[in-house]
């Protein structure tokens, strides 16, 4: 099991911007792909974007793409999602969560959840 730590989260004005990191604990971090994602009580989590092992490979969800960039540098086991002009329905609270190496898209194995940071985007 690995174990992630979020941080970064706050509040901000609707476009702004925020930058989230999720630190893994263990020496295996390049062997497993990343991911954060995102809830809003009440509703189902939901994927916000994944990244492969060697960051050559990125997914954002439709309604991030062009605004969200994520990253890892595996030198820190760290990864890393700059959110910009952010809009209120980005609130939610943020989780990242460890995957595939490579299949990104199989959304249903990530796991090793953090404990997630608050994201709050006022208008």
């Amino acid at each position: 099991q690995v174990q992630l730590v979020e941080s970064g989260g706050g509040l901000v004005q609707a476009g702004g911007s925020l930058s989230l990191s999720c630190a893994a604990s263990g020496r295996t971090f390049t062997r497993y792909g990343m991911g954060w994602f995102r809830q809003v009580p009440g509703k189902e989590r939901e994927v916000v974007s994944t990244i492969n092992w060697s960051g050559t490979s990125r997914y954002y969800a439709d309604s991030v793409k062009g605004r969200f960039t994520i990253s890892r540098d595996n030198t820190k086991n760290t990864v890393y999602l700059q959110m910009n002009s952010l809009k209120p329905e980005d609130t939610a609270v943020y989780y990242c969560a460890r995957g595939p190496m490579d299949f990104i898209w199989q959304f249903d194995e990530y796991k090793d959840w953090g404990q997630g940071t608050q994201v709050t985007v006022s208008s």
